[in-house]
């Protein structure tokens, strides 16, 4: 990591292409302008973050409509929860569990 002293009005070129200028500094806050061709995304990082975050929760695991299919045959009598009725949890399926999983 380069790490540069900078003051206000100051900037950092980065290639050919992209310039970092400080704006102000006020305290522990600095506010920096970004000049960068439209092809290269500006982004901040905390927002990229929660970016890959949401996408990663977003993602259903491969095998979970196997696995949600498996515990539907378990019901007794291959019967379908009606509404408001309990689906029965992978812990109370007893020995049937490890038939299934």
């Amino acid at each position: 990591m380069l790490v540069m002293r900078r003051r206000q009005g100051e900037a950092i070129l980065i290639g050919d292409g992209v310039e970092i200028r400080i704006l102000s500094i006020d305290g522990t806050r600095v506010k920096m302008g970004i000049l960068a061709p439209r092809s290269v995304p500006v982004t901040a990082r905390e927002i990229e973050l929660v970016r890959k975050e949401n996408l990663q929760a977003a993602e259903t695991p491969n095998d979970a409509s196997e696995t949600m299919a498996r515990l539907l045959k378990a019901l007794p009598n291959g019967a379908t929860p009606k509404t408001g009725e309990k689906i029965p949890e992978v812990a109370d399926l007893g020995e049937k569990k490890d038939q299934i999983l």
